[in-house]
């Protein structure tokens, strides 16, 4: 028996938690009450759903029995105390029945409120009316009815005994249920409006740093590609115009530049792409930076066949290089190397590397400064709260920018 009532609570337990989690399912559950009773849970607000199957997954099981059982106890104790105060109006079983019958009713009606407060929060009157008439009305008929038992044959004695039990009826319901539940109600509802108004904020906050993030990685955008398609195109018209001598080179490099333009095309249409395209794109604006150079820029590129297929923001790396370019390897009379990297840490956070050897941050230069680099740490913490951008001096010479990206068990396994 026991055995049956176990199997069939567990069954009933799994049905409420996929409903709760899955209301389009309740329509899936077999008719009768337990398909009144999921239609129930599906007119819950996500919230009151959410808390609800929180609370499900905590009491579940050998929970569930636990904590009847305190209750039991604290209520039988009680009923205890209460006949221990009034020893010649309660005995010592009547004190623990009724403790625990009217315990265990006002702990079924919390928590039919604690989970469903709003709705009885827009119907309190209806439900405050509820509440008191239907025990004075029950009230009403198990007095007019004990007082016919009784034999009392005139029906202004059963009449007065069924107003009086009616009237401790109400106003035990009203002591026992209205009052807490009432209390329970508008604080339930506060906590719901405020964490609702929270959320709110959240998202619209969230909403506005993307648009934000959005409009500035336009603007960079925007900037990146006049200045360096017309950098590039003056190059190759001052190749051409050496002759044959420069054809070659002009040639080379407008070479590199379409492979350069075929790579990013897509990327900067994209919000997050494969690391291994991201070092492509690099790649390719690299050796076009190099035809232009010559010389005075060297590179380097060691991404680890493990991480090619993390997906990382779109073109953090690339504004990083052109970063160094511009402001490290440009400025040096000698020129230098760029070296992109990238390497997964003990803790399990990758993180992606530009140092270059260039003139370095110089003392009127302030370390993480500009509007690539801003753009590049608003969309780090778009992607993830703990992911970070640090900009120093290197140890010998030029600069080391490092993006620290926190992995998920997920994305290692992939």
């Amino acid at each position: 028996m026991w055995k049956k009532f176990a199997g069939w609570y567990r069954c009933y337990d799994d049905e409420t938690l996929r409903v709760l989690a899955h209301p389009d399912t309740a329509a899936q559950v077999p008719q009768g009450w337990r398909r009144w009773v999921a239609l129930r849970l599906v007119t819950l607000t996500p919230i009151e759903r959410q808390q609800f199957h929180a609370f499900m997954l905590k009491y579940r099981g050998a929970g569930f029995y636990l904590a009847a059982a305190r209750l039991v106890l604290l209520f039988s104790i009680i009923g205890v105390v209460l006949h221990l105060l009034l020893p010649d109006k309660v005995g010592w079983t009547k004190a623990v029945v009724l403790s625990n019958v009217l315990g265990l009713a006002m702990a079924w009606g919390v928590l039919g409120v604690w989970f469903n407060y709003r709705k009885l929060a827009q119907k309190k009157f209806k439900t405050l009316l509820l509440l008191l008439l239907v025990p004075a009305l029950g009230g009403v008929a198990i007095g007019v009815l004990r007082a016919m038992l009784e034999g009392h044959a005139s029906i202004g004695v059963a009449i007065e005994r069924g107003a009086r039990v009616g009237g401790w009826a109400a106003l035990t319901a009203g002591l026992v249920y209205m009052v807490p539940m009432t209390i329970v109600v508008l604080w339930r509802n506060r906590q719901y409006e405020a964490l609702a108004l929270q959320l709110q904020q959240d998202a619209e906050r969230d909403r506005l740093a993307r648009e934000l993030s959005e409009s500035q990685l336009r603007l960079l955008r925007a900037q990146i590609e006049p200045h360096f398609l017309f950098n590039t195109l003056g190059a190759v018209q001052q190749l051409a115009e050496q002759g044959a001598s420069g054809a070659a080179q002009a040639a080379a490099l407008t070479a590199n530049l379409i492979a350069f333009l075929r790579a990013s095309l897509a990327e900067m249409r994209a919000d997050q792409v494969p690391l291994q395209t991201e070092f492509d794109v690099v790649q390719a604006y690299l050796q076009v930076m190099q035809v232009r150079m010559g010389a005075r820029l060297s590179f380097r590129l060691g991404l680890p066949p493990g991480l090619a297929q993390i997906q990382v923001p779109s073109m953090i790396l690339l504004t990083l290089v052109e970063n160094a370019i511009k402001h490290g390897i440009e400025p040096s009379l000698r020129g230098g190397e760029i070296v992109v990297s990238a390497l997964l840490d003990a803790d399990g956070a990758m993180r992606l590397r530009v140092q270059d050897t260039g003139v370095g941050l110089g003392a009127a230069s302030a370390p993480g400064g500009g509007l690539g680099l801003e753009n590049v740490r608003r969309r780090l913490q778009l992607a993830a709260a703990a992911a970070s951008l640090h900009v120093q001096n290197g140890e010998e010479e030029g600069v080391l920018a490092e993006i620290v990206l926190p992995m998920t068990t997920k994305e290692l396994a992939a």
